[in-house]
């Protein structure tokens, strides 16, 4: 069975790993990881590792979502956009944190999936819907924030359009074998664009791909 301590064990790692936001750490502590699994995996759920949860999707390692999370934190967001929301396990870290989250996966099952594990935990505070990051809550924009997790070969614009003046984005960009994570702030003239290193994301896919 897992359990808090388990969890409390992969804090510490994370904090060995170099994640200092003290607000992250204590999200993820409280966040139960396994309940966004299958069953048979529950047992790895704390492990330092990415895991599959069907349609080739997988439930990010820890550390990726703890370092993410961390860049996303800069601008102390309310709302966040959030794309390839998958099982729902980084929109429940992130409404532990900001206003609202405002989650979109391409992958209906894995989108019914995610708001009953979050509702079952009790978020109120996430809306996830299925569709395509460009345009599912394009009408509720601009938000504070947008972490996108699904890599894009090049900047998404389409996407980062969604972000307010001030605001920044979160996403991993490249193909699978140089994936870079970036971050991007919105300005009155532009985007100002810095990266923050090495990732492994699965690829961001559209509705109109094949």
């Amino acid at each position: 069975m897992t359990s808090h301590r388990t969890r409390a064990r992969m804090v510490t790692r994370l904090r060995e790993q170099g994640i200092g936001d003290e607000r992250v750490l204590a999200a993820m502590e409280r966040v139960p990881r396994h309940r966004f699994l299958d069953e048979a995996l529950a047992s790895r759920g704390y492990e330092d590792t990415a895991l599959p949860i069907g349609w080739g999707q997988t439930l990010s390692r820890p550390w990726e979502v703890a370092r993410m999370t961390e860049a996303l934190l800069e601008v102390v967001p309310d709302r966040v956009l959030e794309v390839g929301a998958g099982s729902g396990y980084q929109s429940a870290v992130l409404a532990e944190l900001v206003g609202s989250v405002w989650g979109v996966e391409l992958v209906p099952e894995l989108a019914q999936a995610g708001s009953r594990s979050l509702r079952r935990l009790g978020y109120t505070n996430v809306h996830l819907r299925a569709g395509d990051g460009r345009t599912a809550w394009a009408h509720k924009a601009p938000f504070d924030a947008v972490l996108v997790a699904a890599s894009a070969e090049g900047p998404p614009w389409a996407i980062l359009e969604q972000v307010d003046e001030g605001g920044i984005v979160i996403a991993p960009v490249g193909e699978e074998a140089g994936q870079q994570l970036v971050r991007w702030r919105r300005t009155a003239d532009g985007f100002l664009e810095e990266g923050l290193g090495p990732c492994h994301f699965v690829p961001l896919r559209s509705e109109t791909a094949g």
